[in-house]
């Protein structure tokens, strides 16, 4: 006790007398950051009385031995060539403190490969172990002075990209909302809530759309995962992914105080059992990760050590699908997920199909005729309407700069002073050119049905082609 208050005592005259400087870092050719030499022989002498009350290393030395020994040897060379009088010759410094010219030890640009490591130097680069002094780095928080760095990545998404107004269905938007409620009110009710809503239906029908659009109402900050991070070359990737992501819902929730919830799309797609498919050992995982957190919502691990008070919040997820008989039956268990059929509605569909055409003029008496001119359609069909009614307009602009053949020069090798290209026109979108793309494109689906080329392998070919065939060689 005498000796810490005796170095608090030193410490606070030597700053009373010393005059404030700042020290000046470069980057030593190990990849670290070093004192300059002249700066670090002057402190070293400045701050010897104060190395003693700091803690030794297992050798004896203390770490500020450590960095200030470092400094003098790796700093004597660029001392002397800063004297050595070649400032003409010497490539000019942004600054004396810049560290944009320094190289790492194989001679490449130093800020260039910790750009390539990571994606913010401040944070994962900076407060890493061997690229600061050993004295900024303890035992006592881990190697990593950041501990949080993993939670600030974002994950989480907030919807800035959806503008405008758009119509979610009652239907949709009570389940949603009733299953989101249910679980952050799990504490207060007597009952097993399940953790889990499974929204499934026919495909392009909205799902994940209209759940996102909920989202926004509701001021939602979710994490969104898909069936493709279900798979992963390591056993047990995918499934210590998901206990991630819904740890980090719960620091959304605890440190940001918004709600959150984890969402993952088609996910019959990823975990799904097919016919003449296999059962990997990350579906296994997945599948058992999911049951876990459905029946232990508020206990969750990702390798490190149990703590008893190691608590997460209750955080909802939400699923999408086309087929959930594919999944694994027990996952589909009452007690563990609430399921929803979404089929819309002519209304649901209208009202939908209508923000779409809104701003082209079209009444939702327009958009009833189209809806029941094409029935039992998809949502997305009525969507890929306008993109095809802008197929003949876009080929007539291709014409007009000389064909198919100019389009990479007159679309991506422009140059300077080039004539400037002909202004393409939108088309009008109106009922007619509507259903005349809707006509096609069933007319597609159609031929898709009908051929099934996979069956016979193009031993025979019938349809709009003219009446030729291939027969079997």
């Amino acid at each position: 006790m005498e000796a810490a208050m005796a170095c608090t005592a030193m410490g606070t005259a030597l700053a009373a007398t010393q005059p404030s400087r700042s020290l000046a870092l470069k980057p030593s050719r190990v990849g670290g950051l070093s004192f300059n030499a002249k700066s670090s022989r002057q402190h070293a002498r400045r701050f010897a009385p104060v190395r003693s009350c700091l803690p030794a290393s297992p050798s004896g030395d203390t770490r500020a031995d450590e960095g200030v020994a470092e400094a003098e040897a790796g700093g004597e060379s660029v001392a002397k060539s800063d004297e050595s009088g070649n400032e003409g010759k010497a490539k000019k410094k942004l600054s004396s403190q810049s560290s944009w010219e320094a190289t790492d030890v194989l001679g490449n640009d130093y800020l260039y490969r910790l750009g390539k490591e990571s994606d913010n130097l401040n944070i994962t680069v900076g407060a890493k172990t061997g690229m600061v002094d050993s004295l900024f780095t303890g035992d006592f928080l881990g190697k990593e002075a950041d501990i949080v760095f993993k939670y600030r990545q974002k994950v989480t998404r907030s919807f800035e990209h959806i503008t405008g107004e758009y119509y979610i269905a009652p239907a949709f938007m009570d389940k949603v909302v009733t299953h989101i409620a249910k679980n952050y009110l799990a504490s207060q009710i007597d009952g097993k809530i399940p953790l889990i809503l499974g929204v499934w239906g026919g495909k392009g029908q909205g799902k994940s759309f209209q759940t996102e659009l909920i989202f926004k109402a509701m001021g939602i900050e979710p994490i969104i995962m898909s069936a493709g991070e279900m798979e992963s070359e390591w056993a047990g990737e995918p499934g210590k992914l998901i206990r991630d992501r819904y740890r980090a819902a719960h620091l959304v929730i605890k440190n940001q105080g918004k709600m959150s919830c984890l969402m993952i799309n088609d996910l019959d797609a990823g975990i799904g059992r097919f016919e003449h498919t296999q059962m990997t050992v990350n579906n296994q995982i997945v599948v058992g990760t999911l049951m876990n957190l459905a029946d232990n919502p508020t206990r969750v691990s990702v390798g490190q050590d149990w703590r008893e008070n190691d608590i997460v919040s209750r955080v909802p997820i939400i699923v999408t699908g086309n087929d959930l008989s594919t999944i694994w039956a027990p996952l589909l268990r009452d007690g563990r997920m609430d399921k929803f059929y979404w089929q819309p509605t002519r209304t649901d569909l209208v009202k939908i199909v209508h923000q779409m055409y809104k701003k082209d003029g079209l009444s939702e008496e327009d958009i009833g005729s189209i809806i029941d001119t094409f029935p039992n359609q998809a949502l997305d069909f009525y969507g890929a309407l306008r993109s095809r009614t802008y197929d003949k307009h876009i080929l007539e602009w291709i014409n007009l700069i000389g064909g198919g053949e100019q389009i990479g020069p007159k679309l991506v090798q422009r140059r300077k002073g080039d004539p400037p290209l002909p202004v393409f026109v939108p088309p009008t979108q109106n009922v007619e050119g509507l259903l005349s793309a809707g006509y096609e494109l069933v007319e597609e689906q159609n031929m898709v049905m009908k051929m099934k080329l996979s069956e016979e392998y193009m031993k025979t070919q019938t349809g709009p082609g003219g009446g030729l065939s291939i027969s079997a060689a």
